[in-house]
């Protein structure tokens, strides 16, 4: 796309001419004569760069530059004049010019001035973009309960965070129980242009059917019995903000009904009344369930799983980045001492082994429950193996630990197995996957898919 070009001399034909010039050579040029007319047409419409004389009526180039400043006018100026001095060159400069040529001048001379800018506005432009990623990703990592870690299925997801957090587009997040789908969905709050305004968490499951309509949409006086006056709802309580729907497969067929009118047009209905009322609020949904699998038995629109689905994203669990336990752990003991107000517990080398062999069915709210009921047992600060559950000090393999757990779930108790025959397979092989793959007799390609989902790019090798 060619950059756009502001031109302001008060003389027309050396304008119309300069105008000619540069179309000519690509650019998207428009001509005003007098500098307050540049000034009004800067301030509704964006242009890159802008060619201004110095000497005009009215308002003269360094006037003008004044006023650009002024009014956060942010176009990058070359200032041009017939006559020119060293003296005005360094004043046009030092007002907020990028570059000061003198007429009459050649036409190289003018578009190499022009080429500088150019570069000059890409870099200005990578520079915000990437100040901004960081700014983004800073939020993302910062609040009072942080994503932790630095293991390579962490950073993919916070960098899917960062984009995603830009956009007002719906996100459907899941994840095994315990993950820190919640987490995930306030890192996105804190990094999107709606962080000021607010962020509501509701749990479809917790709130019984017959009021959760009323609890999301509110209601007008008199809708039932007990409607003794307006209620305006979670989604108007949230408007200008975010709102997530935690366990969105809980909701009930009636509320699907008005969630999708909400996501389609913009607009919620109170119970009993009579006309809708505009939103404008980013709906983040989150869900343990297999949706896909809920829209095929009947239990969830298909129409709102698909609004709901725009941008999925997974968090992994935490079997499969076990190299943050240890900076989570260390979090978690943080945050219970001040909690507590007691002094910080650290963690034995021998109960930090164990913590990292654990495949964690219950993930990081597992982690976190089983540290605070060390401290509060433990004798010194420093936890021992013994200060863990009895199924943890046992925990020597995996696979065991598994089919001895109170887990019930088929699923589940197959990623844990298949992940830890993985990590063996690998290991016996050296890091070699095509020899990994027979021993697992599997297809190498369905090894590689599972290598990556269980955060084993490294695991095995030599």
């Amino acid at each position: 796309m060619s950059l756009r070009v502001l031109i302001i001399d008060d003389e027309e034909p050396f304008a119309n001419m300069l105008q000619a010039m540069l179309t000519r050579s690509g650019y998207d040029t428009q001509v005003v004569h007098r500098a307050q007319a540049g000034l009004d047409l800067l301030q509704s419409e964006s242009f890159e760069l802008v060619l201004c004389d110095m000497k005009m009526p009215q308002m003269n180039g360094l006037e003008f530059l004044d006023a650009m400043k002024e009014q956060g006018l942010h176009s990058t100026v070359i200032t041009m004049s017939a006559f020119g001095t060293i003296d005005l060159a360094i004043e046009a400069l030092r007002r907020g010019a990028y570059d000061y040529i003198s007429k009459p001048f050649q036409r190289d001379e003018v578009i190499l001035a022009l080429r500088k800018a150019e570069e000059r506005e890409r870099l200005r432009a990578r520079v915000a973009e990437l100040e901004t990623h960081v700014a983004r990703l800073d939020a993302i990592e910062g609040g009072d309960r942080p994503l932790i870690g630095k293991s390579e299925a962490l950073r993919l997801l916070k960098e899917m965070l960062v984009k995603v957090a830009a956009f007002p587009t719906t996100v459907l997040i899941t994840g095994d129980s315990g993950t820190g789908k919640e987490l995930v969905a306030r890192a996105i709050h804190r990094a999107s242009p709606r962080r000021d305004e607010p962020f509501i968490a509701v749990n479809c499951g917790a709130i019984p059917e017959t009021i959760l309509e009323s609890e999301l949409f509110g209601h007008v006086r008199g809708a039932f019995t007990d409607a003794k006056s307006d209620k305006p709802g979670l989604f108007r309580d949230a408007d200008g903000g975010t709102l997530l729907l935690d366990e969105v497969g809980e909701l009930p067929g009636s509320v699907q009904v008005g969630l999708l009118r909400v996501l389609q047009e913009g607009e919620i209905r109170p119970v009993g009344a009579t006309r809708s009322i505009p939103v404008n609020v980013r709906v983040l949904a989150a869900t343990h369930r297999n949706l896909e699998a809920e829209v095929q038995e009947g239990n969830f629109r298909e129409d709102l799983f698909y609004r709901l689905n725009v941008l999925p994203i997974h968090v992994p669990p935490l079997r499969a980045r076990v190299e943050d336990i240890p900076l989570i752990a260390e979090h978690i003991l943080k945050s219970i001492a001040s909690r507590m107000n007691v002094a910080q517990s650290s963690l034995h080398p021998d109960t930090m082994k164990i913590l990292i062999g654990y495949p964690w069915p219950g993930n990081v709210r597992e982690l976190e429950n089983v540290l605070e009921r060390a401290i509060v047992l433990a004798e010194s600060s420093v936890l021992q193996p013994a200060d863990l559950p009895i199924q943890l000090q046992h925990a020597t393999d995996p696979v065991q630990v598994t089919l001895g757990s109170d887990e019930l779930s088929v699923k589940k108790a197959t990623l844990f197995i298949e992940r830890e025959l993985i990590k063996r397979a690998l290991e016996r092989t050296g890091g070699n996957r095509t020899q990994a793959a027979k021993l697992l007799e599997i297809s190498h390609r369905a090894l590689l898919y599972k290598i990556k989902d269980y955060g084993l790019q490294n695991h095995g090798q030599r």
